[in-house]
């Protein structure tokens, strides 16, 4: 598979994707042990992250967000909620629809987990002035959802064959 390449891509420009990968790696790894040191598998621990960033959301949703199917996503579920991370709420405009609730502000083991990592963020964060890191902020916010949109591609476009 070769990436395309565009002539007009700086330097600096080139860096920055490179450090970007790196970081996502970096997050990877990360995640891993962090799920590893709860005794979690990888992807119940990304499912976990994902709920507490979006929030209530019904398992087809968890599905589409985790790439997962339905039945497999059900028996994550299944593992979340014998472990606490997660529970069960019927839906209130669909009865045949279940909402997955997160409880993971509830979990002292993950906040402790994450307790170092959360003050050097945020240590980080106050090396930089209200305006830089408000760009900052707005970069990761609109990364966040380009990764979205291509996520969302190469699930509909296996074995590389993108639309953009």
């Amino acid at each position: 598979m070769s990436i395309e390449r565009q002539d007009h891509v700086t330097e600096l420009q080139e860096a920055f994707t490179l450090r970007m990968r790196g970081l996502g790696n970096r997050t990877i790894l990360y995640q891993q042990n962090v799920a590893s040191s709860l005794g979690l598998y990888n992807n119940d621990f990304l499912s976990i992250d994902i709920l507490h960033e979006k929030g209530p959301v019904t398992a087809g949703e968890l599905a589409k967000l985790t790439g997962l199917t339905t039945g497999s996503v059900t028996a994550l579920i299944d593992r979340l909620e014998k472990n606490g991370f997660v529970r069960r709420e019927q839906d209130p405009n669909d009865r045949r629809k279940v909402i997955i609730v997160p409880l993971y502000e509830n979990n002292e083991e993950v906040r402790k987990t994450y307790l170092a990592l959360h003050a050097a963020m945020v240590k980080l964060a106050s090396s930089y002035k209200v305006e830089e890191l408000e760009l900052i902020t707005q970069f990761l916010s609109k990364a966040s959802t380009l990764l979205e949109e291509q996520i969302r591609d190469l699930q509909s476009n296996p074995r590389g064959e993108t639309s953009s």
